[in-house]
């Protein structure tokens, strides 16, 4: 008897703490969005861990998160400045929550225009690994997986 209660307890208590993992996971990408579109670099700069890194596999290269982050720079300066418009919007196929832990398996849609061009956009499928640490989720590792199709961003809907 003792032992089922204790497996209720410890199966109530994992679900709870994966469905909070979950919505602050979802506050987390929601965030990014934003960042993006207003031009926040420095909040955005704040979501990686000190040390996270950079998997590109369209280009075969890794690297740390700041190298990126300092060659995106710009783009978010100009966003903020209104010289250019930029958004981001992420769909998923898998996630694995943990309460201090998580992967996220999809796509994000990265779109664009400078000032007097026509608007670009790109799909990227990633994956992504995160840690929550005092409290706050930052992303370990980004990983630029491979260029996807318009239609396969569909497809998530």
């Amino acid at each position: 008897m003792m032992r089922i209660l204790f497996l209720s307890i410890f199966l109530v208590t994992n679900v709870w703490a994966q469905s909070t993992s979950t919505a602050e996971i979802e506050a987390f990408w929601e965030e990014a969005e934003r960042q993006v579109t207003e031009g926040d670099y420095y909040a955005y700069a704040a979501s990686f861990h000190d040390e996270a890194i950079l998997v590109n596999g369209i280009s075969d290269r890794s690297f740390p998160i700041q190298t990126a982050l300092d060659g995106w720079k710009q783009g978010f300066d100009d966003t903020k400045s209104g010289k250019m418009t930029a958004s981001v919007e992420f769909r998923f196929s898998k996630h694995i929550h943990g309460e201090l832990a998580a992967h996220e398996t999809g796509i994000f849609r990265y779109a664009w225009q400078n000032e007097g061009e026509e608007p670009q956009e790109v799909f990227i499928h990633f994956e992504a690994l995160l840690s929550k640490s005092t409290g706050q989720w930052k992303m370990l590792m980004e990983y630029q997986k491979a260029i996807a199709t318009e239609e396969e961003w569909n497809a998530m809907n």
